[in-house]
């Protein structure tokens, strides 16, 4: 943590210094290339910092269990739950099929060809 603090206080401070440059002479495109660079720099650190967050957080939620989700537990002994969810088999919903209706022969063959209707 040690190394993050002194790389937050350091780029912190280049940043601030490459933007007052930059206030100073807007046209210049060297100011503006230093502060793009320091604002670069900055942003290295604070993601480290997020990354080291993330990992102490991670460390220190990891021992407790997970919740069930609430569209999960609602669903317990139901038909259709499975084992994880505390039903005693897996079990598929009903498919139905449905039968293609077709239609029925009373055209006339060039009607189906495309061809005159006369």
């Amino acid at each position: 943590m040690e190394d993050i603090q002194a790389r937050l206080e350091e780029t912190s401070q280049n940043c601030l210094k490459a933007y007052a440059a930059w206030v100073s002479q807007k046209k210049d495109p060297k100011a503006k290339g230093e502060l793009h660079s320091s604002i670069h720099e900055l942003r290295k650190v604070s993601s480290r910092l997020e990354i080291e967050l993330a990992i102490s957080e991670r460390d220190s939620v990891t021992s407790k269990p997970l919740p069930i989700p609430s569209h999960r537990s609602n669903s317990k002994g139901e038909p259709g739950s499975s084992i994880l969810d505390g039903g005693d088999e897996v079990q598929k919903p009903a498919v139905q099929l449905k039968t293609i209706k077709r239609r029925s022969g009373s055209r006339k063959p060039s009607d189906r060809q495309g061809g005159d209707k006369t």
